[in-house]
């Protein structure tokens, strides 16, 4: 499948390192394009439009308010589009790309080395011919499935889940800054404490992996009562860890508290 990219900021880098694969790409900053297509061997384009006519997916990276205007140069050709849009319902999606299949996805940054969580918008209609023979289909999914886990949502989720998984390199960047400079504080050098920290948040992600996602059953196997384990989740249960991380999530959907 040849994917064109419409927008080559952060995101869409990370989803072409991780793809591997030459990309048809434009930006309007064209710097930006002529690096990607570079360092992946694709091809820097001049237009949405010829993205749209020389692409078998055109996938949307470029900002949500500019959605009309991009789909009034791309929808003419498009074959199939896949939008990584923030706040970009399938319905908004659907109204500007009539008649051909249109597609949700949320990544993460962690796209770049094919881990992390890969968000699917459930479109229900076209649910019913999926696993029958519908190429396109199989074909995007199997695309985006390659950057990480696919993790199907009703569409009216997506952006909740923006708030758990697409934000959350920075928020785990920030936990492991955090611990790390906890360690410097005690006289570890910070190269060490940067390798402690981190090869343990892998370790423990792939934990959790092994375990089914079971957050209580790691925890538990880490902690004793009254040992070490237990006395350091307490001080970050009184420092307000999940209450920290609620706010967050309420921040990033414009929902946060009024004091």
């Amino acid at each position: 499948m040849n994917v064109g990219l419409i927008g080559c900021g952060n995101m869409a880098r990370a989803m072409a390192r991780g793809w591997g694969r030459p990309v048809l790409c434009f930006d309007p900053l064209a710097e930006r394009a002529e690096a990607l297509a570079g360092e992946l061997g694709g091809e820097a384009l001049s237009s949405n439009a010829e993205v749209a006519s020389r692409a078998d997916l055109v996938v949307l990276c470029h900002k949500p308010a500019q959605l009309g205007a991009v789909a009034d140069e791309v929808a003419p050709a498009a074959k199939a589009v896949a939008s990584i849009l923030a706040a970009t319902p399938l319905s908004a999606l659907k109204n500007v790309y009539p008649g051909i299949p249109v597609y949700r996805f949320l990544p993460s940054l962690p796209a770049e080395v094919r881990r992390g969580a890969v968000v699917q918008a459930v479109d229900p209609k076209r649910e019913a011919t999926l696993g029958r023979g519908d190429t396109v289909d199989a074909q995007v999914r199997g695309l985006f499935a390659e950057l990480g886990t696919l993790v199907p949502l009703d569409d009216a989720l997506v952006d909740v889940a923006m708030g758990l998984m697409s934000c959350a390199p920075a928020y785990v960047a920030l936990v492991a800054e955090a611990q790390v400079d906890a360690g410097v504080r005690r006289g570890i050098p910070p190269a060490q404490a940067s390798a402690l920290v981190t090869e343990t948040l892998a370790g423990t992600a792939e934990l959790l992996r092994r375990r089914n996602y079971d957050t209580l059953a790691v925890r538990r196997e880490v902690s004793s009562p009254g040992g070490a384990t237990a006395r350091g989740l307490a001080a970050l249960e009184r420092g307000g860890v999940r209450t920290a991380f609620s706010d967050a999530l309420d921040a990033v959907l414009g929902e946060g508290t009024q004091q």
